[in-house]
């Protein structure tokens, strides 16, 4: 699998989104993507309660520890890269988390307008 120019939504270098958990498509703390990439694990978000909440509803459980798969659940203030399409559901329903725009792959704006994901810039809130 050949990652895509690892480029962020500013144009930029992307920046590490998180390794603790381990986050990204490859499992390397970046939100790369590629052509394999279905879920487009793009947009690197601050995790919130009420994101988790939303997510664990809409059928995907992030918060809940699934040890047999190595992994230890999600909770507020994880850094991950979260599937774009995802992202822009949550912001239609009003409970998207941050977003660290450096670190959020420029193919999130595949699927989410740039414009909607600054809405999101963690830098910018207080």
């Amino acid at each position: 699998m050949e990652k895509d120019d690892s480029i962020n939504v500013l144009g930029a270098p992307l920046a590490l989104c998180g390794t603790d958990p381990l986050t990204g498509f490859f499992r390397d703390g970046y939100c790369n993507t590629c052509d394999a990439d279905q879920g487009s694990h793009t947009v690197a978000a601050i995790l919130t309660k009420e994101f988790l909440a939303f997510s664990k509803y809409v059928g995907n459980d992030l918060s809940t520890p699934r040890p047999e798969y190595g992994f230890a659940g999600l909770k507020d203030g994880d850094a991950w890269c979260l599937c774009a399409s995802r992202f822009l559901q949550a912001h239609d329903d009003r409970c998207a988390p941050l977003v660290n725009l450096a670190a959020t792959h420029q193919r999130a704006t595949q699927i989410v307008p740039l414009e909607v994901l600054k809405l999101y810039d963690h830098t910018a809130q207080s």
